[in-house]
């Protein structure tokens, strides 16, 4: 079963996907000196981004949900 959970507008408090962007983001600046391209920025953007397990408080503030996310 899916169910939609709205958040407020405009409040990254409330979005757990603001917590995914900040440690991709966080992970890129480390290693900014490696992006002459964006291709390298997107390489690297997916890079942390798939090998990632994102866990976080925010995730399970609106429910439980599968260990397997």
């Amino acid at each position: 079963m899916i169910s939609c959970t709205k958040f407020a507008p405009n409040a990254p408090e409330q979005n757990p996907v603001e917590d995914i962007w900040l440690q991709v983001k966080t992970f890129i600046r480390q290693f900014y000196h490696l992006c002459s391209s964006f291709k390298i920025v997107k390489w690297l953007f997916k890079f942390f981004a798939d090998g990632q397990i994102f866990d976080f408080p925010k995730i399970f503030q609106y429910g439980k949900l599968p260990q397997s996310i």
